[in-house]
């Protein structure tokens, strides 16, 4: 090999040197250059409705280049807001997940354009022993109580979203407390405890919904959130499909009613003869009447004295 080729491979060797130095030092001293800034985050997993208290906050630093629009560093400014969405561990709060209002307030800022909340009460019994949750999707079931006659249980919303349970707006179950906190709430086995339950309704599902409140009892019934199918029940579910008697029967007590031949003092079923009549049958059977004795014959009495005694015979007249 010349000396020419030496000189070629030394030089190659010491400018891919002088390149590597080079780039490693660039990237080393743009590190240090690199300014971070202190942010406010969030010191565990906040759910959406969390209204900020001081141990919800901590200080982090991120690079100023890329630290999030709307930070903030001063954790007084944050203290009583609340939050809109969910802010997961670490990540700064910034102003665009804050409700413009503090406290329970800024809770309406949750719900979407549309909507209205609307809460309605229920037991365990009525609200799948308690399994409904914030953000779960209920059906809406209506029973109006009274007389077989009266009584009927209608769906009469589908597909709704639960926004609360109580003032519990979001369940965040990787929070250990968060899950604690409300199992603490629940009502435990006590099934007739009332509690408030808000749905997420158009105006006119709030006033269908206030109607059925107000004339019935409200059941909620827990469904996959997934499924989005709808039955668009049209007729109400009587109480023929409890007793598929019941129909004849009514269809009997009415032809009855608008008998004229009875009187009106009479239809009632405590009056033998109205039910004999409505259950079709002939009455109790009559017992043949006794012939009447016959009349004794014309008597006469006659008082005899014998001696001391006194005594009465009677005699038949003769004609």
């Amino acid at each position: 090999m010349d000396r020419q080729k030496l000189l070629m491979i030394f030089g190659g060797a010491w400018v891919s040197a002088a390149l590597l130095t080079w780039f490693l030092y660039s990237a080393t001293s743009s590190a240090k250059q690199t300014k971070l800034v202190r942010v406010q985050a969030a010191s565990r997993d906040l759910s959406a409705g969390t209204r900020l208290r001081k141990g919800d906050l901590k200080l982090v630093e991120v690079p100023e280049r890329e630290q999030p629009r709307g930070v903030f560093a001063d954790e007084k400014i944050l203290i009583d807001k609340t939050l809109l969405f969910p802010v997961s561990l670490n990540e700064p709060v910034t102003q665009n997940k804050l409700a413009a209002m503090g406290g329970a307030e800024g809770v309406a800022a949750t719900i979407p354009q549309g909507k209205r909340a609307i809460s309605v009460q229920v037991t365990d019994s009525t609200s799948a022993a308690g399994l409904i949750l914030p953000r779960s999707h209920v059906d809406v079931v209506f029973t109006r109580t009274g007389s077989m006659t009266e009584a009927l249980s209608k769906v009469i919303l589908e597909d709704i979203t639960v926004l609360s349970v109580g003032r519990n707006t979001e369940i965040a179950t990787t929070d250990p407390k968060a899950v604690a906190a409300a199992a603490a709430a629940a009502p435990g086995q006590n099934a007739t405890a009332q509690r408030a339950v808000t749905l997420l309704v158009t105006p006119e599902e709030s006033a269908k919904l206030e109607l059925a409140k107000n004339n019935g009892k409200i059941g909620l019934v827990l469904r996959n959130p997934l499924d989005s199918s709808k039955i668009n029940q049209e007729q109400p579910i009587y109480a023929d499909a409890l007793d598929p008697y019941l129909g004849a029967r009514k269809e009997r007590m009415a032809r009855f009613a608008q008998n004229p031949n009875l009187p009106s003092m009479a239809r009632t079923i405590n009056d033998d003869k109205t039910w004999n009549t409505l259950t079709d049958q002939k009455g109790p059977k009559k017992t043949a009447e006794k012939d009447p004795d016959p009349p004794k014959p014309p008597q006469k009495i006659v008082d005899v004295f014998r001696g001391d005694k006194h005594v009465q015979e009677v005699f038949e007249k003769t004609k």
